[in-house]
């Protein structure tokens, strides 16, 4: 399988696009925008927008994070930003600030 890794000593500004699965382990100022995973290793930042099928975040993103799928913070993980996703698991131990907008979801309206 083919997948863009970004290594511990990688710095990237800019937008990031990719067909294959993406593994941070190094820093990125941008955009990430994948059609299948993004994986934030514990050693990683990401300082922008996330949006992939999934979103597996055990190091630290500052920006929206959009998944089709799911998102996952582990109990390493940080986020500051807001989460859309249809499923999304915060780990006990995980920093998370920001607003959860989960897909399905329809209010009960009593009379």
């Amino acid at each position: 399988m083919d997948r863009t890794t970004i290594g511990r000593t990688i710095e990237i500004e800019g937008d990031l696009a990719s067909e294959d699965p993406v593994v941070i382990h190094g820093q990125l100022r941008g955009t990430i925008d994948a059609a299948e995973d993004v994986v934030v290793e514990s050693s990683a930042t990401v300082d922008g927008t996330v949006q992939a099928e999934t979103v597996h975040v055990s190091g630290t993103v500052e920006g929206r994070v959009e998944a089709t799928t799911r998102i996952e913070i582990t109990a390493e993980g940080r986020v500051a930003g807001d989460l859309a996703s249809p499923r999304v698991q915060i780990a006990d131990g995980a920093k998370y600030r920001g607003h959860i907008e989960m897909d399905g979801w329809q209010s009960s309206s009593r009379s």
